[in-house]
């Protein structure tokens, strides 16, 4: 039998309080107002020096809670607060009395954890309050407090219920603005059902994105799923303040809190450990798990060690204009980092030198050029020079193969004699990879920086969905076959000898036969790329996810080629492609624009080739220009890389939009390490093989986690299979500790299987669409959602592969129809049931958003320029009526997910049909955009004049509302009396914000396109 929550309340309260806990439970605090009353203690307790002894005056605590709500509105306002200056929040003050001045009031202090003016108190069921008489009263379970600030919110659900039910109550709570007043600081959230257990950054309502839920993992990586267990390790004292107070990061750029994953935390706690002891080493985190914001509070934290004078973050200077910097100044800006991206060596200088404690970010080479200048003979034996070279130093270094060598390092270790060194690696170099010997320098990465501090692999971080695993096809241009009769005209072998070969073996001497007798790779023609072009273009529309691409939610995908002037080559036969019409009009319906393509490579200027290569550099410029309306020259290539990272990585709100969008980028080896974009699902390799650690790297780019339907990072490689079949396994297998088949995608007939046993549960519970108006039991209807959603995330996980490209759903005995008619009838159930959590548990994800529901949705622009190859062009004089049923049908399958779209385009194409000589010489685009305009603002007047409120206000909401934010428009509630009688102020103001957001949904969807 499942334990009661009230009892699992209890235990978790006596949990955090017995033995040696620092916890105190206050049984007192309910309400608001006690929380404020407890708040102010606090402060009075704190500040009693600064008060000269005496407590806040009621005036002067009025100043304090405006002060304090001010800085709780959103979560990261609230953690831009915390964070304060050095760690410590402090409140200013004017004092009631004028002539004691002003005073600065400490309130919570990250840098007193566990001791001095630090209090821990737990409270529960707290109320929160009312926003009108006719809401409903909520509970909050446990809350944690520091200082008398909720800082941790804990949601228990018993056995009986998933986690995710304790996570959507406290989103809705968050929907609902219940963490308001003192509530607006908490930082962390916690949600379990005592079975399992999940901690999450706190954000604002909508924000709140479940794909961040993290497990815990003890030091081993072990996991700690219940609930006591997560509190013994996580919200003990101080571990609890440290998460909030140093494990948080601050990303200026996004504008949100973001909370350490575990292994994150004890890399950083082994690294504090072992510099403690004077000991260097590395860190091994797998690519896409999130390296850079490990180290970033490594090099903080480090400052922590008092035997330490400063922290050097050390970067490639090619990282410069991308992500490594960027991030650092995003985390840094309410920090105390020192992000140096200076040109002059003589800076750096000047912040080693000062006596100041600080992380400084800086290049190698910059590091190097310092180095040498006080090691000459001018000047080795100056007073700076022996200042530098006794400084305590801490190295971290990021990308640690791709920014020190062993020779750096080693010059700079014998500059630095009192230095520590920190590596961090997603692929590490081990005996089975070592570098090639040269002289004594070390070959592996525990030769280099010592030995492996933390490691959390590709194995772990899928076991607790911090990365992705692998989908791996090969897509060989050449049979077995093939390679066999090549082999037999190369004079390598009969045919029959070269079957019988191991096929690597045989395709390996094949191979290399061919390249010493024609001086040339076998892959390296236009008609091999142009079957890798058609294949991209045309038959992994699933895997970009082509159907959302409207919505800009699309994915994108990097195509890898051994050379610069292969990059170029794929370059002009892809702009061919395009321009040639042989982009098929399946793939037009789903996204007109398809493919959107730049590419990246370094340009030299005295190498061989340098000169075609600035040529091609200019012509994909011009391009890149033309596509996004940007001003970039070849003097200025950084600023095109920055821009088109950023644009990948769409963190940034314009990047969000189709129009501003890349779907594929050429590159030879740029971006395939250090390159976060969470969009990019797909690389494309037409390469040989790499070493194990840049194979790695290189398919690290696609597996971060992204969305919902983003379940794998997906490869496709198209030469030398047997090859590079081999040299995956062995890559997979060196950095998964063992093991690949955690890591790899499932096979796709075990994917089908999955799919029919879904659809045949689908029927045995309504037979038919029809049949689901004939469930009148809850219970079964709830079945019937639980199966729906089952058969929709199936769905989007087959659609993926390239075995369902050439299937249709009718091979599996439904057809698009009537799984949309299923579609219409789960929408009905999945509102029904929504309306039941409102008085009873109901155990179904109503949040759930349908994956594949959009799949039927055509691309707006397509149908209308199918249609503008009927507007008469301005000669012709007489226009017969016209007909194109491929259009009829188009516009029949977009009103089944955007009817109001539809209907305004399918009113134009009636008429133009019945009168094509009406819209002689027009652009269609034109008359039918104009024509949405004129429904939204006819639709906005007249709720003005309705509800009585300002088109202003609404034309506001339209551009800004977002699910769950709180409404705010002038309302006159007078003028809306003198037409509306027997309603009251409140449910007046109540019925028109429900009304407003009624209305954004509704002409949103003209604007969806």
């Amino acid at each position: 039998m499942a334990e009661k929550e009230a009892a699992m309340e209890e235990a978790l309260i006596r949990q955090l309080t017995q033995d040696v806990s620092q916890w105190v439970y206050r049984p007192d605090i309910h309400t608001e107002e006690e929380l404020w009353a407890n708040f102010r203690a606090k402060l009075d307790a704190n500040n009693m020096a600064v008060l000269d002894g005496a407590k806040l005056t009621d005036v002067e605590f009025g100043r304090v809670q405006q002060f304090v709500l001010d800085q709780a509105q959103t979560p990261y306002r609230a953690a831009l607060w915390l964070a304060g200056e050095n760690g410590e929040a402090v409140i200013p003050l004017e004092r009631e009395d004028a002539s004691l001045g002003s005073v600065h009031l400490m309130a919570v202090s990250s840098r007193e954890i566990a001791g001095a003016r630090s209090s821990y108190e737990v409270i529960n069921q707290f109320i929160a309050n009312k926003s009108d008489a006719e809401d409903r009263k909520r509970r909050f379970d446990v809350t944690l407090l520091i200082n008398g600030i909720p800082m941790i919110q804990i949601e228990l659900k018993n056995q009986d219920h998933p986690y995710m039910d304790a996570f959507r109550q406290i989103k809705k709570y968050s929907i609902e603005d219940k963490y308001c007043g003192l509530f607006g600081m908490v930082q962390m959230y916690v949600v379990t059902n005592g079975s399992d257990t999940r901690y999450i950054a706190a954000a604002q309502g909508e924000k709140l994105n479940e794909t961040f839920l993290t497990p815990w993992v003890n030091a081993k990586n072990e996991p700690v799923e219940h609930y006591l267990d997560f509190a013994r390790e996580v919200l003990r004292i101080p571990m609890a303040h440290q998460m909030v107070g140093q494990y948080a990061v601050l990303d200026a750029e996004r504008r949100k809190v973001i909370l350490l994953r575990p292994y994150q935390v004890h890399a950083i706690e082994a690294v504090k450990a072992a510099s403690a002891q004077g000991q260097s080493g590395f860190v091994w985190h797998t690519t896409g798990s999130g390296k850079t914001l490990t180290s970033y509070t490594v090099a903080k934290n480090l400052l922590l060690i008092p035997g330490i004078d400063k922290t050097i973050f050390l970067i490639d200077r090619r990282d410069l204009d991308q992500q490594t910097s960027l991030s650092f100044k995003a985390y840094a800006e309410n920090d105390i980092i020192d992000v140096d991206d200076t040109a002059n060596a003589g800076e750096l200088v000047k912040k080693l030198y000062s006596n100041d404690r600080i992380v400084i970010v800086t290049t190698i080479q910059k590091m190097e050029i310092v180095r040498k200048r006080y090691t000459n003979e001018a000047k080795k034996d100056s007073p700076k020079a022996k200042k530098l070279r006794s400084l305590r130093l801490a190295f971290v270094v990021d990308e640690c193969h791709r920014t020190v060598t062993p020779e750096t390092q080693r010059d700079l270790k014998k500059f630095f004699a009192k230095s520590l060194w920190y590596g961090f690696t997603g692929t590490p170099i081990f005996e089975e990879n070592k570098r090639a010997r040269k002289g004594d320098l070390a070959r592996t990465t525990e030769g280099l920086f010592g030995p492996c501090l933390h490691n959390y692999t590709i194995k772990e971080a899928l076991a607790n969905h911090a990365v992705l695993g692998f989908q791996i096809e090969y897509k060989d241009s050449l049979s077995h076959d093939q390679i066999f009769d090549i082999g037999a005209q190369l004079h390598v072998g009969t045919t029959d000898e070269l079957a019988s070969k191991d096929f690597i073996v045989a395709e390996e001497k094949v191979l290399g036969a061919y390249y010493k007798v024609k001086s040339e790779d076998i892959y390296d023609t236009d008609e091999h790329r142009l079957g890798v072009i058609n294949y991209i273009v045309n038959k992994a529309a699933g895997k970009f996810r082509l159907q959302a691409a409207s919505k800009g939610d699309a994915y994108e995908a990097i195509l890898t080629v051994p050379s610069i002037p292969t990059a170029q080559k794929y370059y002009r036969l892809i702009k061919d492609f395009v321009k040639e019409g042989h982009v098929s009009d399946k793939i037009k319906a789903k996204a007109v624009d398809f493919p959107r393509v730049a590419i990246t490579y370094t340009v030299t200027e005295n190498d061989e080739g340098s000169i075609e290569s600035q040529q091609a550099m200019k012509e994909s410029l011009r391009d890149y220009n033309a596509m996004f309306g940007t001003n970039f020259h070849i003097d200025d290539l950084s600023a095109y890389n920055a821009n088109l990272n950023d644009r990948l990585a769409r963190k940034k709100g314009q990047y969000k939009l189709r129009k501003e969008q890349l779907d594929l980028v050429i590159v030879v080896d740029r971006l395939l390490t250090g390159f976060d974009a969470p969009p990019c699902a797909l690389l494309f390799v037409d390469r040989p093989p790499m070493a194990p650690q840049n194979l790695i790297q290189a398919f690290s780019r696609t597996n971060r986690i992204y969305d919902k339907s983003k379940r794998f990072g997906m490869i496709v490689i198209f030469q030398r299979a047997a090859e590079y079949r081999k040299a995956v396994d062995d890559a997979l297998l060196l950095y998964s500790n063992g093991g690949t088949s955690d890591v790899s995608a499932p096979p796709f007939a075990v994917i089908e299987k999955a799919f029919k046993e879904a659809l045949a549960e689908l029927r045995k519970i309504a037979a038919e669409p029809q049949k689901v108006d004939t469930l009148g039991d809850i219970e079964l209807k709830k079945k019937f959602a639980k199966a729906f959603q089952k058969v929709d995330k199936l769905r989007g996980e087959i659609q993926v592969y390239d075995e369902f490209e050439e299937k249709d759903l009718s091979d599996y005995g439904i057809s698009e129809n009537e799984l949309n008619d299923y579609t219409g009838k789960y929408q009905n159930v999945l509102e029904e049931l929504r309306h039941k959590t409102e008085t009873e548990d109901i155990d179904v994800d109503v949040e759930y958003e349908l994956e594949t529901v959009t799949s039927v949705t055509i691309d707006y622009r397509y149908i209308v320029a199918l249609i503008q190859k009927y507007v008469p062009d301005d000669d012709v004089l007489v226009a017969p009526p016209v007909e194109d049923q491929r259009i009829d049908e188009h516009i029949e399958a977009l009103s089944r997910t955007n009817p109001q779209l539809a209907g305004v385009i399918g009113n134009f194409w009636s008429d133009m049909k019945a009168q094509p000589a009406k819209y002689r010489g027009q652009d269609a685009m034109t008359v039918i955009e104009t024509q949405i305009e004129s429904i939204i603002k006819t639709r906005i007047e007249d709720f003005a004049r309705e509800w009585s409120t300002k088109v202003n206000d609404i034309i506001a909401i339209l551009h800004t509302y977002h699910d769950g934010d709180t409404v705010t428009m002038s309302m006159d509630y007078d003028d809306y009396k003198k037409n509306h009688e027997g309603i009251s102020k409140l449910k007046y103001k109540r019925r028109a914000k429900e009304a407003v957001v009624d209305l954004i949904k509704k002409i949103r969807p003209l604007r969806e396109k």
